[in-house]
């Protein structure tokens, strides 16, 4: 599969997309038909990809970053996938009330594991439909240990799903 994406210098990762995006999008686990949140979705490379792999799903991109927002909607239109909406707000604030059925997102570490990254995982609980999976890839030597237990406190379980290039996707389910 092929997309292309504009990128600018004000969002992470413009120049290319990081190891740990594309260990990602290669290896999450993506449902066929519901609804897919992708938790700061930058310039939209994680929803992007799932809408285009799985055409019939309803895909919600969100990002704090008015500059991203604004890219993700560029690249929906240039990469032809519908179904997808885009909407700047801070973490889950515009989605309350909203279950998916898959959480995703690439975290960012270095705004804080306690300040952002907590609120991520605790946030994909409140929103993930009864079996909903939240996938998170993380640096294994940075903060990867700490997000696990996240995971196993909001979720009460926790699994490698990929590995590479010094990352892991994580993935846990929520309960039924």
């Amino acid at each position: 599969m092929e997309l292309e994406f504009v990128t600018d210098s004000g969002v992470f990762s413009h120049t290319k997309i990081d190891n740990g995006t594309r260990l990602l999008i290669e290896s999450m686990e993506i449902p066929d038909l519901g609804s897919f949140l992708d938790i700061g979705c930058g310039y939209g490379p994680i929803g992007i990809s799932a809408a285009k792999i799985k055409p019939s799903l309803g895909v919600t991109m969100t990002d704090i970053n008015s500059r991203a927002v604004a890219l993700a909607i560029e690249n929906v239109k240039r990469n032809h996938v519908g179904a997808v909406e885009v909407i700047q707000t801070a973490l889950y604030e515009l989605v309350r009330g909203r279950l998916f059925d898959t959480v995703v997102c690439n975290p960012p570490i270095s705004a804080g594991m306690k300040e952002v990254v907590e609120p991520i995982v605790a946030g994909a609980a409140d929103h993930l439909k009864p079996g909903g999976l939240v996938q998170l890839v993380v640096q294994s030597n940075k903060g990867g240990k700490t997000l696990e237990s996240y995971l196993e406190s909001y979720f009460g379980n926790s699994e490698v799903l990929a590995r590479g290039s010094g990352y892991r996707v994580l993935v846990a389910k929520q309960k039924t």
